[in-house]
């Protein structure tokens, strides 16, 4: 009998290969079903047939929820193994939402080089959030890395000014650091300086960043909310 971590991880991969497929006609006959039930602000991207309890996977909005193969009922929430606890939605929506690092427009955002920079992040951040700030005061005791800090003013009416006066500053990231961290503000930006506000805008959300800070890492993962410095440090070793 396969133990309960070998059959887990046979699980995940099963999971993690199926958007691999095209659609069956069984997921097209449920995509069609589920479709318009769902009204017209929901966009289905995807329905798949899961190797449990026969649900099928459907990808709404950048979400997953569950239904059975004739569409008549909703399933909201986690599917998880009891007996692995393992989160088979979480994978999902981890293995979909991952990005390709090298494809990001790293030119909208600020850069900073701490050491030798070998170790790479990207943050989408906004200066009015507080638990970015918390994440900065991580990011001082963390050496060799390299910090694309993209502003994603999406909190308050003011965040757009405060990231257009930082942007412009002589220096970015001393000027970040100094509000970040000490709440001192660079002095406003010269009428002609441009931002790439709306375009780090639709960037993220064309990447189903909802919240700040939202933290992506080289492998395409992707971390929201604070972190310490522990965790951090966890995670980048886990990268190759």
């Amino acid at each position: 009998m396969m133990k309960a971590a070998t059959w887990a991880a046979a699980m995940l991969a099963t999971l993690v290969s199926m958007s691999a497929w095209a659609e069956t006609a069984q997921e097209a006959a449920v995509r069609k079903a589920i479709t318009p039930r769902l009204g017209e602000e929901a966009k289905v991207e995807s329905v798949t047939k899961t190797p449990y309890s026969g649900l099928f996977e459907v990808q709404v909005n950048g979400d997953i929820i569950y239904t059975d193969a004739k569409a008549e009922y909703l399933f909201v929430g986690r599917v998880v193994d009891t007996r692995t606890y393992q989160d088979y939605t979480k994978a999902r929506l981890d293995e979909i939402n991952k990005v390709t690092f090298g494809n990001l427009p790293l030119e909208l955002a600020m850069k900073e080089v701490k050491g030798n920079g070998k170790r790479v992040i990207a943050v989408f951040e906004d200066p009015n959030c507080g638990y970015c700030k918390r994440f900065r005061r991580t990011l001082e005791d963390v050496d060799n890395i390299t910090v694309y800090t993209f502003f994603y003013n999406i909190l308050s009416p003011d965040s757009i000014e405060k990231s257009r006066n930082i942007w412009c500053a002589p220096d970015r990231s001393k000027a970040w650091s100094d509000w970040m961290l000490n709440g001192k503000l660079p002095p406003t930006a010269p009428a002609n300086c441009t931002t790439p506000h709306e375009k780090v805008i639709e960037l993220g959300r064309s990447m189903k960043v909802t919240g700040t800070p939202t933290i992506i890492f080289a492998d395409g993962s992707r971390i929201p909310g604070a972190i310490d410095t522990k965790a951090l440090e966890a995670k980048l070793s886990s990268i190759k």
